[in-house]
């Protein structure tokens, strides 16, 4: 069955499950979905909550996009071997999700007049996963566990994000700076990083990166 994203023509919150998809090999469609098409409002009423990303697989489709990333966790089985890894791993995509949710808040609602109080504030919420990423393995692995899963992914999606809102944003987490570079790596995510499909998708869309 085929995989497909229905999402604007941005990164947003869809790319830790493309760098996903892309990672595990699998094939998957992109309907991207314009500004006019979603004001039209058919497509909304076809949304379980009326917002995007929509996702497909096969005839059953689905919205939210961490849903999404816990639903391809379990198809390819990137959710931890034990009932206290998948508890963990849920933890770490909902701290992610905090960050998450106050990067978009900046770009959307104050960038211009809070992007240096966040640039300033940022290591107080990267130290936390920094400390997540020292307690396994020493940091020299995954954020749980001794293989991937799909909170690597949004986590990795995520500190790439601010890397671009403050470059040197991790010279202070070293764990975090080296787990980037690791995950990015894979040949498979360098390959998806390195096309034109990725590079030339902007992170947000009102021109905020």
């Amino acid at each position: 069955m085929t995989f497909k994203i229905i999402y604007f023509n941005v990164r947003g919150r869809c790319e830790a499950m493309r760098m996903l998809l892309a990672d595990q090999g699998a094939q998957w469609e992109e309907e991207v979905v314009t500004f006019d098409v979603w004001q039209a409002g058919d497509l909304k009423k076809t949304c379980a909550f009326g917002q995007l990303p929509k996702f497909c697989h096969g005839d059953f489709e689905m919205n939210q996009s961490n849903a999404i990333l816990r639903f391809l966790g379990r198809q390819f089985e990137l959710y931890g071997k034990t009932h206290r890894e998948a508890a963990l791993i849920d933890m770490v995509n909902d701290g992610a999700e905090d960050l998450r949710v106050k990067y978009l808040t900046l770009i959307y609602k104050e960038y211009e007049t809070a992007k240096s109080k966040y640039i300033e504030d940022l290591p107080s919420h990267l130290k936390y996963f920094e400390c997540l990423l020292s307690k396994n393995h020493g940091g020299s692995g995954f954020i749980v566990g001794d293989q991937i899963s799909f909170a690597d992914y949004n986590l990795v999606d995520l500190l790439m994000i601010h890397q671009v809102l403050a470059n040197d944003c991790l010279k202070d987490f070293p764990l975090l700076k080296a787990y980037v570079s690791r995950i990015c790596s894979r040949p498979k995510i360098a390959a998806f990083l390195a096309s034109d499909d990725h590079k030339k998708r902007p992170i947000n869309g009102n021109g905020k990166q």
